[in-house]
């Protein structure tokens, strides 16, 4: 099943089921949110369900065409948004390029982040300043329904129910004093943005297994192709993610977990990150060469099957500069 939140002009928009090849949308009888699905998971899908069969079919009545302009962020605003650092490769080639200390990995790599205020995959991105060295960040995010403390990994993707793909945007030259402080990102995270539909795991196909999504995110920056790196490489998974995230308390409905920058060490996979890919050219070459963004570059993002069907549609922003 895939699953949108389009706009209606208020914060949290209306929930709209869309058609598996992302052409039709169909709304659900009773107006309701992406939050109060993941609030009643259990009594609400076969409804949907049953609608995302009939949409595929064409026999859904009021159905109309998909605009994946008109789609805000699957979740607007989330009760919580813990991003990981899952992908040990990405890691590695910080460490390389910049010498940055490794870091101890014995419990997996996560922080929480802001989560009132996320971007739809067609939004323009407001951002203050180039000078803060503007990047994008390819990630996988998962949706859960309520997650008891104490979970182990194996049953915490039990509690996986939706998957998407997410541009958390960082601001890279305000990251190092919010990093020596200790205490976590607030002015190097600004709004993440979200592409337009959310999956159900069955809809995945078989590409997601080990809590894992096995398929590719391409980037690319003003048409220019940055990396294709395969999500899977994960090094440690969603299961694992989750039961970190509850190890002493529990999740609520609507939580997300990010998986961070998808980082892929097979030649030629490029990268999400351009951070990574300074690091690299700085690793290899001795000199960096690929500068942050600017306003008025565009960014896309995008997870497509071996025969080249959209997963999540497409992320594709342009950079603004927000008003004084």
């Amino acid at each position: 099943m895939k699953l949108a939140t389009l706009k209606n002009g208020g914060r949290d928009g209306r929930l709209a089921v869309v058609s598996a090849d992302l052409a039709l949308a169909a709304y659900p009888d009773r107006p309701c949110t992406m939050q109060a699905l993941l609030d009643d998971w259990d009594a609400m899908r076969p409804g949907l369900e049953a609608l995302y069969q009939a949409l595929n079919r064409g026999a859904a009545q009021g159905a109309f065409s998909f605009d994946p302009a008109l789609a805000m962020a699957p979740l607007p605003r989330a009760y919580q948004w813990l991003d990981g650092s899952a992908f040990a490769n990405h890691g590695l080639w910080m460490q390389r390029g910049f010498g940055v200390p490794p870091i101890d990995t014995t419990l997996p790599l996560m922080y929480q982040g802001g989560s009132d205020d996320f971007l739809g995959g067609r939004d323009d991105v407001p951002l203050p300043d180039e000078s803060h060295g503007i990047d994008c960040e390819g990630e996988i995010v998962v949706a859960l329904d309520d997650v008891p403390m104490g979970v182990d990994a194996a049953a915490a993707l039990d509690h996986v129910k939706l998957v998407m793909l997410a541009n958390d945007w960082s601001l890279r030259a305000l990251q190092p004093r919010e990093l020596k402080t200790g205490f976590g990102f607030i002015h190097a995270k600004p709004s993440t943005s979200f592409g337009p539909v959310a999956v159900t795991l069955d809809e995945l196909d078989g590409h997601w297994r080990e809590g894992r999504l096995h398929l590719p995110v391409r980037v690319d920056i003003n048409g220019r192709w940055i990396g294709h790196p395969n999500a899977r490489e994960m090094s440690v998974g969603f299961g694992d993610l989750v039961a970190h995230a509850a190890a002493t308390r529990r999740l609520r409905a609507g939580t997300l977990v990010g998986s961070g920058t998808v980082s892929d060490p097979t030649e030629g996979a490029g990268s999400a990150a351009l951070a990574e890919v300074r690091a690299i050219e700085n690793a290899t070459q001795g000199t960096i060469s690929t500068p942050f963004l600017m306003f008025g570059d565009r960014v896309r993002m995008e997870v497509n099957t071996p025969a080249g069907a959209s997963v999540f549609g497409a992320l594709d922003q342009k950079l603004v500069q927000a008003p004084a």
